[in-house]
């Protein structure tokens, strides 16, 4: 099991909820300003289709930084500070978002993360990475789902 319990913030990581503006044609919404991140220089952005029941986990960086946004859909966004001498190393943070919480998420470099895709529709998730991509040196290690260390259980929990 993980040492600390799950849904506690892990430092460094950001949530900004995002301001949707509806009307009758339908809505506009910001996903990211620099104003707001400014310490954040966006390299790539890339987007990917997750169908439901996949959880897709866990991975991480050792240079890249990377911005979350789900446009479609539901996740529950999991992120396992694996930071040596971080003073929340150890800390796994579950994060809900998507169409019914529109929020960008800023994940450090170094941090675990990984999401479940929630109900029945598939989740489209943009990221925004500090690094662009590169084929022959990708900088990504990947982690299993179940890793024993994290101690993630993805089971949905019924209250």
């Amino acid at each position: 099991m993980a040492a600390h319990p799950s849904g506690a913030e892990i430092d460094g990581v950001r949530v900004l909820p995002l301001q949707t503006y509806p009307d009758d044609r339908g809505y506009f919404r910001e996903v990211f300003r620099t104003d707001a991140l400014s310490e954040v220089s966006i390299a790539q952005t890339s987007v990917t289709e997750t169908y439901p029941g996949v959880v897709k986990a866990f991975h991480w960086h050792k240079h890249q930084d990377d911005l979350w946004y789900v446009a479609k859909g539901m996740a529950q966004i999991v992120l396992y500070d694996r930071r040596e001498g971080s003073k929340t190393h150890g800390v796994t943070q579950v994060i809900y978002a998507g169409e019914q919480q529109p929020q960008l998420v800023f994940i450090p470099r170094r941090v675990a993360h990984g999401y479940r895709v929630l109900g029945v529709a598939p989740v489209l998730l943009f990221y925004h990475t500090t690094e662009a991509y590169d084929p022959d040196a990708p900088d990504e290690r990947r982690i299993p789902y179940d890793d024993p260390a994290i101690g993630f259980d993805w089971t949905t929990k019924h209250r």
